[in-house]
């Protein structure tokens, strides 16, 4: 485990969490003679003193003064296999929620909902993981009023092992007869971040930095619509955040008859964005101009990222593609990713830019 003592408000943006804490003992191990040791489980509380995590075998309290190190893990794997699809799909979908942000967020019971003025369905829907606390449908009015009020269709991101029908889910059911619409399906995939790394083909220098500059946001704009000082927001909004360019130059050669965009010599040809969180680092909006494409800059660019997160200590990544986008899932399975699980988006009335 790397780092020093945590700062409070990391350790207070760690509560709910699983985590590994390690401290130092009062005295050596009579057997082992080891000074130092490991609690893992979930950080239920936090004061000047102590911090108290709930372990397997029963509750623990830590003593802030011989704390070394705290880190975030994923959440305990729910059956065998590879650690990356060992996680069940509400652990994930709940890691994925610190991967990418929203203006506003709103919790119904366990039910986590986001606003961002309309800026994508990820960032303007409810994740419905664990319970609302209350009977379906009177949990599905709460969700209909809190989007209401935002001027904004309600939308849920409803979760499943991938092919799964929402109409076989009682939440599914209970929407699609209210009229809800549901949008294409999105393909949760997952990998080690070393197993990714170490199929980088290579590439021009990477820059990775915590700022959102005008210009990655330039290039990510030509990728979607944005929002301006709402895409920012979103963007921004993660505990740890990197983004990721490729700078024109060196060496690069546009395709025949195809001009790159934004402004010549400054704007990225390849950008993408990295999160950590849970224990998990979150790949998303990748993206290379198409004067570009075919060299390789998205499978470096996804590398380099992987491998800054397994440099950081995280050894897990997930990211998120639409199953109908054929290229893309054919890069990601190159680079060693496997399907975990899918979600489609059910809304009410008009549907808000995927």
């Amino acid at each position: 485990m790397q780092g020093s003592r945590p700062a409070d408000d990391r350790i207070t943006a760690l509560l709910g969490s699983r985590v590994v804490a390690r401290h130092r003992l009062s005295a050596p191990d009579p057997v082992t003679g080891a000074t130092l040791t490991d609690v893992v489980g979930e950080l239920v509380a936090a004061d000047a003193q102590y911090l108290t995590i709930t372990t397997r075998s029963g509750t623990v309290r830590v003593s802030r003064a011989h704390l070394v190190a705290l880190k975030q893990v994923p959440p305990r794997p729910v059956r065998r296999g590879a650690a990356h699809l060992a996680i069940s799909i509400e652990d994930l979908q709940r890691a994925m929620l610190l991967g990418w942000g929203a203006v506003e967020r709103g919790t119904l019971g366990d039910w986590q909902l986001r606003a961002s003025g309309g800026f994508t369905q990820r960032g303007n829907s409810t994740v419905p993981v664990g319970s609302p606390g209350r009977p379906l449908r009177e949990a599905v009015d709460r969700v209909e009023e809190w989007y209401a009020a935002r001027l904004l269709p309600a939308c849920f991101a409803l979760a499943g092992p991938e092919g799964f029908r929402p109409d076989d889910d009682p939440l599914g059911a209970e929407l699609l007869s209210r009229g809800y619409t549901t949008a294409g399906r999105t393909l949760v995939l997952t990998q080690r971040t070393a197993a990714v790394a170490a199929l980088d083909p290579g590439g021009p220098p990477v820059t990775l930095t915590s700022d959102l500059g005008p210009q990655w946001l330039l290039a990510y704009g030509q990728s979607r619509p944005t929002v301006s000082g709402t895409t920012e927001k979103v963007l921004l909004d993660a505990a740890q955040v990197r983004f990721g360019a490729i700078a024109p130059g060196g060496g690069l050669s546009q395709r025949p008859g195809l001009r790159a965009g934004g402004a010549p010599g400054t704007t990225p040809v390849a950008v993408a964005r990295l999160s950590v969180g849970a224990g998990w680092a979150g790949l998303g909006a990748v993206w290379t101009d198409p004067a570009y494409r075919g060299r390789g800059l998205a499978a470096h660019l996804t590398a380099r990222l992987a491998a800054h997160a397994q440099e950081g200590g995280t050894d897990l990544v997930h990211l998120q593609v639409e199953a109908d986008n054929g290229p893309a899932l054919r890069l990601y399975r190159r680079m060693g990713f496997a399907v975990h699980s899918a979600y489609a988006y059910l809304t009410a009335g008009q549907s808000m830019t995927p």
